[in-house]
């Protein structure tokens, strides 16, 4: 397996209105988690922070600059892992054992976590042959409603259960802007997760697709357009013959 450093470990992509997309590219595009930073006047937004493999403070210094909330759109190891590092995490209260107290089964490490994910690896052999997801126990729970005032910007909190049961998604009124976590991306969906549920999941699309949505930001694969997100929700909706 090739070995890389841990400098070249993360790629940063800057989008337009101060959105970010961090990721890993060195984990293989099917396990590879988006992580989304949000700029703010006051506060920043962190929507997942990977897997924990590489320190995100270490290797990205900037994203703590500002006062940093670290949001879990859910809890599976790809996209909490990296939550220990900060001292804001915010989770929906369905989901907030499993970031108090991961393990390989309630985040899905020992289904997933192997070789077959990476390209390479670290230049940090105990990250991966040692890999875990360390606790970092919630310091504010988020349900449904409520908003994140970052000062020049609201982010409403959408319960979006049915991948996972305390998933949410964020929604930016103002640029029409949705950010889905793994509710919803542009590629295979994962709903038969040891937790997931498809009643819960066809609710949850059901209400999205409602919303006047330009761009999503998924948990996972290429952002992309409303009229493609009806579209993505519409056949899931014919796949499942559910109406």
């Amino acid at each position: 397996m090739k070995i890389v450093s841990r400098d070249r470990w993360f790629e940063v992509e800057h989008r337009h209105d101060g959105i970010c997309l961090i990721h890993e590219p060195y984990v293989r595009p099917f396990y590879r988690c988006n992580m989304w930073h949000v700029q703010g006047r006051e506060h920043d937004v962190l929507i997942d922070s990977g897997s924990g493999l590489v320190s995100l403070r270490e290797q990205l210094p900037w994203l703590t600059e500002k006062p940093l909330l670290a949001v879990a759109s859910h809890c599976h190891f790809d996209h909490i892992a990296g939550h220990h590092e900060f001292d804001e995490r915010l989770v929906h209260p369905a989901e907030a054992d499993i970031l108090a107290a991961p393990d390989g089964a309630n985040t899905l490490a020992t289904d997933f976590v192997g070789d077959d994910m990476f390209e390479a690896h670290p230049d940090c052999p105990l990250c991966y042959a040692e890999y875990r997801v360390r606790a970092a126990p919630a310091t504010r729970l988020i349900e449904d409603g409520d908003v994140l005032d970052l000062g020049n910007r609201v982010l409403q909190v959408l319960h979006t259960p049915g991948h996972s049961p305390g998933g949410i998604s964020l929604w930016e009124a103002r640029t029409q802007t949705l950010f889905s976590g793994d509710i919803l991306y542009d590629g295979p969906l994962i709903e038969d997760a040891y937790h997931s549920d498809l009643e819960d999941y066809a609710h949850s699309l059901a209400r999205l697709r409602e919303l006047p949505v330009r761009t999503v930001h998924g948990g996972h694969f290429a952002s992309f357009s409303g009229q493609r997100m009806r579209e993505l929700i519409d056949a899931w909706f014919d796949a499942h013959r559910l109406t």
